[in-house]
């Protein structure tokens, strides 16, 4: 296993927010991180990658995580693209992904074979992009170095059907050289591209296991996601 979380508990503000969560991500593929709103994916994503203090246990490509700084899991392959983006607003798209850079060897030909118009618009200011071409910065900017495993969290959140389509082709080829972590609301996406499947409700792992299995099974998706599983390929 490429990541080994064990009773995973944050607590913020007062609020228990993980309650004991454990769950591994395989070394190949795509690994699932589903719920309702507000059960705590993103808490975990950032719980892992040092943002947030937590007890219990990671460990992270066969080397405990838990209470490292997040500086040093990054330089060790934790990539994470957050929900917002966060890219630079007033920097153009190549001096968003130089200031990315971290190895002497950077992937600018990966990046720019996976997301084209990334070096069409190289001198475009980050914060004029569309949503989905931010998507594509951000993506670009983990991509460029090693990495081990990345943490995604809801990337296509907003985007227009086309372009999701588009993201979640690029997920799938970056998923052939990264094992991947992947928060995401579209079932269509997640039935599109991963094997596995974490559910968590009330701040615990309620299932786990193939994504096929969850998704196949309406009841249990109803049950589990307050949604039914029929879904259109993306």
């Amino acid at each position: 296993m490429i990541l080994s979380v064990r009773d995973l508990s944050v607590r913020i503000g007062g609020s228990h927010i993980l309650q004991g969560v454990s769950f591994d991500v395989p070394r190949t593929g795509i690994t699932a991180l589903l719920g309702r709103n507000g059960v705590g994916k993103t808490t975990t994503l950032r719980a892992i990658l040092g943002e947030l203090p937590a007890s219990g246990a990671i460990d992270f490509d066969g080397r405990p995580a838990l209470g490292r700084p997040t500086h040093r899991l990054v330089r060790d392959g934790l990539g994470y693209v957050p929900e917002d983006r966060c890219v630079f607003a007033g920097l153009t798209v190549a001096e968003n992904l130089r200031l990315a850079v971290r190895s002497a060897d950077p992937r600018f030909r990966t990046v720019y074979e996976l997301f084209p118009e990334l070096h069409v618009r190289a001198g475009q200011r980050a914060g004029t992009l569309s949503g989905g071409q931010q998507q594509m910065l951000a993506l670009g900017r983990v991509l460029l170095n090693d990495q081990r495993l990345l943490l995604i969290d809801e990337p296509t959140k907003g985007l227009a059907p086309a372009v999701i389509s588009s993201v979640a082709t690029a997920l799938d080829r970056i998923a052939d050289r990264v094992p991947m972590l992947l928060v995401e609301q579209n079932l269509a996406v997640v039935r599109r591209l991963a094997t596995d499947a974490i559910v968590l409700a009330a701040g615990r792992v309620a299932w786990q296991g193939p994504a096929a299995g969850l998704l196949g099974d309406p009841a249990l998706a109803r049950d589990l996601l307050g949604v039914g599983s029929t879904v259109r390929r993306p």
